[in-house]
């Protein structure tokens, strides 16, 4: 089911994966912050836990992704940024990054992995 992804941009430098959650489920940050009991980095785990507890599937396996036609409509993001590793979305041809915003293509980053969403 396709819906209007409204951005969120991340709280703090910690919050990426918190961020990524809001959008995908049109939650307020703060609130995914509060459920997960985490306001620092999201291990994976937490974010397929969170999904599934509002009746998203984040599909196993991860895969790599060279470029944005490797993508499908919906998924996660796994990037390597200059900085760090960082959660960012990817939602029917549009990049939003909770750094650095609504995108057309990945942001600055080496290797791409992606876990498809379906609800």
């Amino acid at each position: 089911m396709k819906r209007e992804i409204i951005f969120v941009h991340e709280p703090n430098d910690l919050q990426c994966g918190q961020a990524v959650l809001a959008m995908i489920t049109g939650t307020d940050v703060g609130d995914v912050c509060r459920e997960l009991g985490n306001d620092r980095e999201t291990r994976l785990s937490e974010m397929k836990s969170y999904l599934a507890r509002r009746g998203y599937i984040m599909q196993d396996p991860r895969r790599e992704a060279s470029c944005r036609d490797d993508l499908p409509p919906l998924c996660v993001l796994s990037l390597e940024t200059p900085r760090c590793w960082h959660w960012s979305l990817y939602a029917y041809g549009t990049f939003y990054d909770p750094e650095h915003g609504v995108l057309d293509d990945f942001p600055d980053c080496r290797r791409k992995y992606y876990w498809e969403v379906k609800l």
